[in-house]
Parts: C-alpha cells; structure tokens; sequence
C-alpha cells in the first residue's frame, strides 16, 4: 500500500482528527517555539488535518501552507479551515512544490518518517528555505523511544526509525545547522497508578512512564545557513 492509500483511508476514517488531538499535546510545545512573525510563510509536512498551519496563523503569520500526501487529508484539512491564507496542497516530499528560497519556516510533526528518502527530503526543506529560515522536525517514533517502535507493525509504509544522532547528523548533511535537539514530554496523558496495571497495550507503568514522560516527543530544529 502506498503512503496515499494508507493515509486516505485513515482520513475516510476520521483518523486525521484522532492524530490531531494526541499530537496536539506535543505539538502545541514545539509550535511556541518557532520563531514565526507577522510577515512569515509556512510550511506543514504531512498537515494531516491542518491544525498546526492553523494554529500558526492565531499566532499572525501572514501565509500558511499544508502540504500532504494523502488528497483525502488534504480535502479534509480544507473543509476544517476558514482561512484564505491558507492553501492546502497534495504534494511528494520528495520533491516540494515551492520555489528555492520562498518560505521562511517549515513544521513538521509525525509526518517526516514516511518519507520515502528522508535525505531527499531534508535536501529539498534545505532548498525551499530562505536563508536563516528553519526546519522544526517533531517526531514520537525515534530509536529511544523502544515503546514506539512497534508502530512500524501494522503499517505496510517502511518508516525510518532514527536515533538522535542520526537526526542530526542528517540536518547536518543536508546543509542545515542543528541549532537545537530535545524531548517534550507528554504530560496530558493520564498515567494511572501501578496496581492498576496491566491496562489497555501497556503492561507496566514504568513502561508508560517511559513513553510519555521520559521520551514524548524529539523535537530537531535545523536552520538554513543565512
């Protein structure tokens, strides 16, 4: 199954709502951080329902752009948003349909790992972005966090699976500075004492704990060179 037939019936599904509201909990920590003013241009990889192009433009940036590769999300994510500024587009990661040095940021949350070559990906964010503009790269599933890694189990898209330093070194040679790395943890999901263990896919709470709380979300923040 390709990334557009996975995703588009996770959108038939309403799946793109489910994403939104977990991710948000992370998602809404990393957004504070992106250094977005009035006249900025933004892009969203893999935008899923639009919330985080949404959520930056409350924040005033002048345009937004939600890039997806599912046009089931894509129609979605427009029936969710009342906005001219914003365009949501279908599009390959691969190769993003944007000008070389047009836009000011790119986001990017639980989405980079499908790429089908994350180096050609991370080329392409590299090619798109203006001088000192920046790449904030969100991911859940990453080599520390070993809760995630059965996510790959019942999807049939290879997902890359990268520690941090592999992160890195990607941004790195792909002619981005790394200019930050770090964890959000996830501190809106309730974790029930241990007696009331196992629950749900989780047997121990230490096990929980170490998902949400110790791992969360790894948040690389590259800069394009000014």
């Amino acid at each position: 199954m390709s990334v557009r037939e996975e995703f588009d019936a996770w959108a038939t599904d309403g799946r793109d709502r489910g994403m939104e509201r977990r991710h948000w909990h992370t998602a809404k920590h990393a957004l504070a951080r992106m250094p977005v003013e009035s006249d900025d241009a933004v892009v969203d990889l893999g935008t899923g329902s639009g919330y985080a192009i949404r959520a930056l433009r409350e924040r005033g940036i002048d345009r937004g752009y939600g890039l997806d590769g599912a046009p089931e999300m894509a129609r979605n994510a427009r029936e969710y948003t009342d906005d001219e500024a914003v365009e949501f587009l279908v599009g390959d990661f691969g190769a993003l349909p944007f000008q070389d040095d047009s836009v000011d940021h790119v986001f990017s949350m639980e989405a980079f790992y499908y790429a089908a070559d994350p180096h050609t990906t991370l080329s392409e964010i590299r090619r798109i972005l203006k001088p000192g503009g920046t790449f904030y790269c969100a991911v859940n599933y990453f080599a520390e966090s070993k809760h995630t890694h059965e996510w790959q189990d019942p999807i049939s898209l290879e997902m890359t699976l990268w520690d941090r330093r592999q992160y890195r070194e990607a941004f790195r040679e792909a002619g981005l500075l790394v200019a930050e790395q770090d964890t959000i943890p996830d501190r809106e999901i309730e974790i029930p004492p241990a007696e009331e263990f196992p629950i749900d896919d989780w047997e121990t709470r230490e096990a929980m704990v170490d998902r949400y709380r110790t791992w969360g979300t790894l948040l690389t923040v590259g800069v394009a060179p000014a």
